[in-house]
């Protein structure tokens, strides 16, 4: 067993990264991990019968929260695998090759790497410009949209920023350009009104860990006459699209959390809105030198990315661990790399402030007491980042 006992109370400013599991999804979730209801939902017999009824349940409440057809609800194992499939399965077509895919520079990681990945294979990725704010440029979605791409992707809440990006009108270009349109929502379902419906989305990547569910599960939900090639091969499960026995407790765990979540919308709008103001405002009073980055756009209630001009942002994280705070640099995905962030870079933040980026994401579960502990430290720690990187 693991020894906790280093463990010390920390202030969490890491929501974007992950959360913990809720009580009612660990509930939900409990039987599916018991000998009561163990089955594989592939088998014809009572065990089987009743997994996979537990099963077509949580499509069903995925999609009545998501104003989604049920069928189209395909399990993965998260986020990076729902993106991957979105693009690779709608770019890859066997016989037919690798076709174009048309992203922002500011996405996550599973989107920019599966369209690397579609180059490699023959493919072309048409790379979209943003607007300082993190905007997507609509003229440039035009002209790519000219080119008859297989799938333009937009991440509707950016996971460094929190920077919400104009989906409905951006699904209704590829609509009317007959191209399908995939957004990655995996910030966006419980922060911002969020339904399959809005602008004929065709695609949208959710992930559990975002929202109280366990790591692991996630899912892509695909409008009915959308179709993807799967990027797996084996039994025939999930119309063949994500074939593999699926992860029965992970899909009740999910579709828990994301009724949660949409239920919640409200308060979370409400009161993480309120707490990330004030968090904003005295951070910038206390902390000289220091901006919001997108903060001229429209942003989800969770996310503030703070940069701090002339800081090691490395230093500075280091630094506020130590002083029992967790919070991270942009994507927990990309920590541990030493490049400046994708997202601001493409945002054309100025380089005194570049490497100086921190990003705190809230939930429902911080307060203003988190804040108060945050403004304790964070004024030594950005002065030694400040020192260690003039020193560097």
């Amino acid at each position: 067993m693991q020894d906790t006992s280093a463990i010390r109370p920390f202030v969490y400013l890491d929501a974007a990264a992950t959360t913990p599991v809720r009580p009612e999804v660990r509930a939900a979730m409990d039987p599916f991990l018991s000998d009561e209801l163990f089955g594989n939902p592939s088998s014809t017999h009572w065990a089987g019968r009743m997994a996979r009824q537990a099963l077509d349940g949580a499509r069903r409440r995925i999609g009545e929260a998501l104003d989604a057809d049920p069928s189209g609800v395909v399990f993965t194992s998260g986020g990076t695998e729902a993106d991957n499939l979105a693009i690779l399965g709608s770019a890859v077509r066997p016989g037919a090759g690798a076709g174009r895919a048309a992203i922002p520079a500011t996405e996550h990681k599973a989107v920019l790497d599966a369209a690397r990945e579609l180059e490699r294979l023959g493919g072309e990725a048409l790379d979209l410009p943003v607007h300082s704010d993190g905007t997507v440029d609509l003229a440039a979605v035009g002209n790519a949209l000219e080119r008859e791409p297989a799938v333009l992707s937009v991440m509707w809440v950016n996971n460094e920023t929190g920077v919400v990006q104009p989906v409905e009108r951006l699904a209704e270009m590829a609509r009317d350009a007959g191209v399908p349109f995939h957004t990655d929502g995996v910030q966006a379902v419980g922060k911002v009104p969020c339904s399959l419906d809005r602008g004929s989305i065709s695609m949208l990547s959710i992930s559990g860990h975002k929202i109280g569910a366990p790591k692991g599960i996630g899912a892509l939900i695909l409008r009915q006459e959308v179709s993807v090639a799967p990027r797996l091969h084996g039994g025939g499960q999930q119309r063949g699209v994500r074939p593999g026995t699926e992860n029965v407790a992970g899909a009740i765990g999910l579709a828990t959390a994301v009724e949660l979540a949409i239920a919640e919308r409200g308060a979370f709008g409400r009161d993480v809105t309120r707490l990330r103001e004030e968090l904003e405002r005295r951070v910038l009073a206390a902390v000289p030198d220091s901006q919001v980055v997108g903060a001229s756009a429209t942003r989800a209630p969770h996310v503030s990315n703070i940069a701090f001009a002339h800081a090691a942002a490395g230093t500075l994280l280091a630094a506020l661990d130590l002083g029992g705070i967790a919070c991270s640099a942009g994507s927990a995905c990309a920590s541990g790399s030493p490049a400046a962030s994708h997202v601001l870079t493409a945002m054309r933040v100025p380089n005194d402030f570049l490497g100086g980026a921190v990003r705190f994401s809230l939930s429902l579960r911080s307060s203003m007491e988190d804040v108060d502990r945050l403004l304790a430290v964070l004024p030594e720690a950005v002065d030694r980042a400040r020192t260690a990187r003039g020193a560097a």
